[in-house]
């Protein structure tokens, strides 16, 4: 599904991406950590073409997008949603507004077949009360819900977050973790999330993925994760109390 290639970075005179690879598979939720500046979220950037490899390539499907220009480089870009680290809601729209914002600007439909559509997808991130408050009356989850809603309206095959359960509490962060795993089921979609919560990576991530200091360390289950023997990985649990059995752990069918 999404494949780095040799992917190198350079940003500031600083190496970012130190020939990177690895491969996304269709359907799994893939949680890249590391400490901050560690190219967790210009990884996600290289994905959509915001960012360009200095060498290698990132492929999405048999689609290079990291060559992509034009009207071939918006058809892969319409294969992703994305929820921002804010959120980043318009403050002056309401919430129903802000959903539909990206129908507006790109699909030919009526004025009702948006409203019923965006009502669907804020009821899928449990707001459905919520279409005519503005976002300075939500809270923090609620105002990230919102924001998943508008990266799920149009559908996508991908769905990218960066930091969903940054500056939340616990409380709020575990159901923004379940709301993820969901999705993911309900709408078979591919996710790609970059956090600094190693507890909400090991609940929701199929693999995990490490870097530090450009390098891919580690990549590995959530249960081979915590097993893994490479020194930078169990400073990061060790720093979130993390051990190789714990709360973590998920529910094993009965």
């Amino acid at each position: 599904m999404i494949r780095f290639e040799q992917v190198s970075k350079r940003l500031g005179g600083r190496i970012v991406l130190d020939e990177i690879n690895y491969t996304i598979e269709p359907g799994e939720t893939f949680v890249i950590v590391g400490a901050s500046g560690a190219g967790k979220s210009v990884s996600l950037k290289h994905m959509v073409r915001l960012l360009s490899p200095d060498s290698g390539r990132v492929w999405v499907g048999e689609d290079c997008v990291s060559e992509a220009r034009g009207d071939n480089l918006d058809r892969i870009r319409e294969r992703f949603g994305f929820l921002f680290q804010s959120a980043a809601l318009m403050q002056w729209l309401n919430v129903g507004d802000n959903v539909g914002l990206p129908l507006r600007m790109k699909k030919d439909m009526s004025d009702d077949a948006i409203d019923e559509l965006v009502r669907e997808k804020l009821a899928m991130v449990n707001l459905a009360e919520a279409f005519e408050k503005h976002p300075g009356e939500l809270s923090g989850g609620m105002r990230k819900r919102v924001g998943l809603a508008r990266a799920i309206i149009t559908d996508p095959e991908i769905i990218l977050y960066d930091e969903p359960t940054s500056g939340l509490d616990p409380v709020t962060s575990r159901t923004i973790d379940q709301l993820i795993d969901r999705l993911r089921v309900e709408l078979g979609v591919t996710s790609i999330v970059v956090t600094h919560d190693l507890h909400s990576a090991l609940a929701i991530g199929t693999r995990i993925a490490m870097l530090n200091e450009g390098k891919m360390v580690e990549v590995a289950t959530p249960e081979e994760f915590v097993k893994s023997k490479n020194e930078f990985v169990q400073g990061f649990l060790a720093a979130q109390y993390i051990t190789t059995r714990g709360d973590w752990e998920k529910a094993e069918s009965a």
